[in-house]
């Protein structure tokens, strides 16, 4: 697995003419080719507005051994269209998108492709909102792209990705440090990770292609990344019943931020998409809309 950050992506303003949802593959600044859903917003769809005109839109980024087509990504897809519009998309070997998974490195440019096409399709703002593996990513993502007159700062930041940076990022069950293997849930991923029979098991029983590869360098950590999003708003959601992750991630998290995120701590909250019910979902979509 190679670390990145940075890459181009060729700018566009083809105005939104849709009103439906659209299917498509998008080609990653190396190459690979992920499936990504379209849907436009829906409110107002029935009173004869336009729905998913030239506003915000929010990219989902799915968690480990998910898809755009799992069916708690689509109910988080669900509920954000009734605020914005919303992309959904594969990473890269999950779904129907090609290459192999890196579980949070290489996926960074899968997300850049999924937020410059938002822009392309008309919208002037993006919001990214991460799960889990997602999670990290959008955070990463956060930290290396920045918006045009950014001031970069800090290790591997770059201002070259105009149309793929994110307006704002929200992070829900994501780690905060890279190879964690406090809990049963994450050494039996890392099994699955790191071992032949592991990824035999990832291919054949969660449909998830994972590179052999181990990371050369080491990405840049969650933890380091949260410090160098602002001045993007950044929200941190995490469950006290998470059991990937404990309490001190999502905590390390907004100490890293300095002040500059929100962190919920939700009661009785288990683990990424799957543990989030559509009042969470709401709640992440109004504040999505505000910031």
């Amino acid at each position: 697995m190679t670390s990145v950050s940075e890459g181009r992506f060729r700018s566009s303003s083809v105005p939104l003419i849709t009103r439906g949802p659209l299917r498509t593959t998008l080609p990653t600044d190396d190459g690979v080719r992920i499936e990504a859903v379209y849907e436009p917003c829906t409110a107002g769809a029935g009173t004869g507005a336009e729905a998913g005109g030239a506003g915000t839109a929010i990219v989902v980024a799915h968690g480990f051994t998910g898809s755009a087509d799992r069916p708690a990504v689509r109910r988080a897809a669900e509920v954000f269209s009734q605020r914005a519009a919303v992309v959904t998309f594969s990473f890269r070997g999950h779904g129907r998108s090609g290459g192999r998974s890196t579980v949070g490195d290489r996926e960074v440019l899968d997300l850049a492709a999924a937020v410059a096409w938002a822009r392309s399709l008309g919208h002037t703002r993006v919001v990214t909102a991460g799960f889990s593996m997602g999670g990290s990513v959008v955070l990463r993502h956060g930290a290396l792209y920045t918006a045009p007159g950014t001031e970069g700062e800090g290790e591997g930041r770059t201002e070259a990705h105009r149309e793929a940076h994110a307006d704002a990022v929200v992070s829900v069950s994501a780690p905060a440090r890279w190879y964690y293997r406090g809990t049963a849930p994450m050494r039996r991923l890392h099994w699955m990770v790191t071992r032949p029979t592991g990824r035999l098991v990832g291919r054949y029983g969660f449909r998830t292609r994972i590179d052999r590869k181990d990371w050369d360098p080491v990405p840049l950590s969650p933890v380091e990344a949260a410090r160098l999003i602002a001045p993007a708003p950044l929200l941190i959601v995490h469950g006290d019943q998470d059991p990937y992750f404990p309490l001190d991630h999502p905590r390390m998290l907004a100490d890293a931020a300095g002040g500059g995120a929100d962190l919920w701590l939700e009661r009785g909250m288990g683990h990424a998409e799957n543990a989030a019910d559509e009042t969470l979902l709401t709640r992440i979509a109004d504040w999505a809309m505000t910031r």
